[in-house]
């Protein structure tokens, strides 16, 4: 399985299929709704490896991840255009767009037992743009 993210917009990159180890999505109303509410938020959650090239690449899509969660709200850059792919076989399983995301938490971890570090970036589709969500699937992938 593959799981692929791109982030378009200002500096636009792809994380590495190799460290993308997780993705998680959901769609999120309040615990104390009664019946359906208007208050709906998307979120994906990705967690993964933070693997540096060896090979003298300076290119790391996992810092260009941290460099995204620090955009102040003020900047446009803030605001991407997100797409993950889950591919399986040769065909798209889901393929979630998220056309206005942020970046609400970034955390990365490092322990000196393993000697690899680990990610996890928490977006969320900005609220009045939610109707440009999109979640497909079920056709052969490139």
């Amino acid at each position: 399985m593959s799981l692929i993210v791109k982030v378009d917009g200002l500096d636009s990159f792809e994380v590495s299929k190799e460290c993308v180890q997780k993705v998680k999505f959901q769609t999120e109303i309040p615990q104390d709704s009664n019946a359906r509410t208007k208050d709906v938020g998307c979120s994906l959650e990705i967690t993964g490896k933070i693997l540096v090239a060896t090979d003298g690449d300076p290119f790391d899509s996992t810092r260009q991840l941290a460099l995204w969660s620090m955009v102040p709200a003020e900047d446009a850059a803030a605001y991407r255009q997100v797409t993950v792919e889950i591919v399986e076989a040769g065909l798209i399983e889901r393929k979630y767009s998220f056309p206005r995301a942020f970046v609400v938490d970034y955390k990365e971890e490092y322990g000196n037992t393993d000697g690899i570090g680990t990610f996890r970036i928490l977006i969320k589709q900005k609220k009045d743009k939610l109707d440009l969500v999109s979640v497909d699937g079920g056709y052969a992938g490139a």
